[in-house]
């Protein structure tokens, strides 16, 4: 099959095109035909090799770990799904990603894929959608009527975090450039602080829950929109223990989790229309159209999400 892969760490560059054999799924996993996938920022921080002390695989890597597509082929005991079956999951995090015409996935991860919902749409959500999803409902469990403001909205992560709030009833704000600010309201936002004319802490106080994307200053600057008593949620960085203290805020640095279970949940608000994916940038399953999505990637300012179509 083919796969774009490295066979060392380093730029874009390193991502060549490969024929590599074609997965066989063990007990409990599914193979499945990668209809899209798409782009995280883990994927470029692993290929430059800022996360091998953490996550070190062996060479050839295929990355990606979000994926859509239909059931290839079932391993031994898998019961859920059939061939033919049309699936979306963020697979274990392994060596042989998505990049890739096939992949595969333990069962207990894949969620069905709604007939109204395209392979591009489905492979924008897992990775994403899920880190949303968990940050807002597993771990700041925001409630109806509560203050809620989302960093960087229109990212991948974001734009999936606001439609989440707003659909639990949350009043939200969010930050955005100025290009970006009428995105952001059609997204449901509340209310949309553009950070090229505004400092967020002089516009809101006494929120409820920050989520927080950015890190470093941005995240020390959380505190002081919380209220006393408040919940803060980060996928960028460690927050301040002393400053948490200060305002007994409950911090959380968040990893994700994936489980077939809440891509279900999420799968359920797409079918009904009340959540969209927004993808803002397509490219193809090549050499040149990964590395082209990378380096969009890495200047963090993609609008939506960034879908690779394998096909």
């Amino acid at each position: 099959m083919k796969a774009i892969v490295i066979n060392e760490y380093g730029h874009k560059e390193q991502l060549t095109e490969q024929e590599v054999e074609t997965p066989k799924p063990g007990k409990g996993e599914v193979l499945v035909q990668t209809k899209a996938t798409s782009i995280n920022p883990i994927d470029w921080k692993l290929r430059e090799g800022y996360l091998k002390q953490m996550i070190d695989f062996e060479f050839p890597i295929i990355l990606g770990w979000d994926v859509a597509g239909i059931v290839a082929e079932t391993g031994e005991g898998v019961t859920s799904f059939e061939k033919g079956d049309r699936v979306f999951a963020r697979p274990d995090l392994t060596g042989k990603g998505t990049y890739a015409e096939y992949t595969i996935v333990a069962e207990h991860l894949l969620a069905p894929l709604p007939e109204n919902i395209s392979y591009e749409e489905g492979a924008a959500v897992p990775l994403a959608g899920q880190t949303a999803w968990q940050c807002l409902t597993d771990v700041t469990n925001v409630q109806k009527g509560e203050k809620v403001l989302i960093q960087a909205g229109a990212g991948g992560v974001g734009s999936y975090a606001i439609q989440f709030a707003k659909e639990k009833g949350a009043y939200v704000a969010t930050t955005g450039s100025t290009k970006n600010v009428d995105f952001l309201k059609s997204l449901g936002a509340d209310e949309v602080i553009d950070y090229t004319k505004e400092d967020f802490t002089e516009v809101l106080n006494d929120y409820d829950v920050v989520f927080d994307m950015l890190g470093g200053d941005v995240l020390d600057k959380a505190f002081d929109v919380l209220k006393n008593g408040g919940r803060l949620v980060t996928i960028a960085g460690q927050p301040d223990e002393e400053k948490a203290k200060e305002k007994n805020i409950e911090t959380t640095s968040f990893w994700l989790q994936p489980t077939g279970k809440d891509m279900k949940e999420i799968a359920d608000l797409m079918e009904a229309g009340k959540v969209k994916s927004h993808i803002g940038h397509r490219y193809p399953l090549t050499e040149q159209g990964l590395r082209d999505a990378h380096e969009l990637s890495e200047t963090h300012h993609a609008k939506g999400k960034i879908v690779i179509n394998v096909e």
